[in-house]
């Protein structure tokens, strides 16, 4: 496999029917649609992302696939409560491909540890190297250590890490 499977990497994380998950940097909604159908019909996913233009393609891709339990939000989780969820209200928080890319790290840590219940769980998947410029560029690249080391000083205990294809690594951290 060349590149990561949303579906096959989102199976680890343990979603169950009812569950509420926030996807942080949604994009195009490629995990948030991998999530909808783990939480089911009772479940919600929130796709949260900064870039409106993004929501039209994401809400066309839900309704064909039927998954109407995705709500979209725009949010800024480079701040403080910019997802714009309460405190404690999701069961767990998916992460890809955006730790090498912001700049407030910390915050967006913070903000996943806020939104999270006792016990939940955030999947991060990133990008093992710059994989000649096919990734972030060299000095952006945030390595499973350093990733381990951000998440660890914000109270997350790591559950499990996985190889996702040649080009990512997924961590499964819980919040203590």
């Amino acid at each position: 496999m060349a590149f990561l499977n949303p579906r096959d990497v989102v199976a680890r994380l343990g979603l169950r029917e009812g569950m509420i998950l926030a996807d942080f940097g949604t994009g195009t909604g490629e995990y948030a649609l991998a999530a909808s159908p783990r939480v089911g019909t009772s479940g919600k996913v929130y796709a949260i992302d900064i870039q409106k233009d993004l929501f039209p393609t994401l809400k066309n891709r839900a309704q064909e696939a039927g998954a109407h339990n995705i709500e979209t939000l725009w949010g800024d989780i480079e701040e403080e409560g910019g997802a714009g969820l309460k405190d404690g209200l999701c069961d767990a928080v998916i992460i890809s491909n955006l730790v090498f890319q912001v700049e407030h790290k910390d915050v967006l840590v913070g903000e996943a540890n806020r939104v999270l219940k006792h016990g939940g769980r955030v999947l991060v998947v990133d990008w093992t190297d710059s994989h000649g410029h096919l990734g972030p560029t060299p000095e952006m690249v945030m390595t499973k250590d350093m990733t381990h080391d951000l998440f660890s000083r914000h109270g997350f205990r790591e559950l499990e890490s996985f190889e996702t294809g040649e080009h990512h690594y997924a961590i499964i951290f819980e919040k203590e």
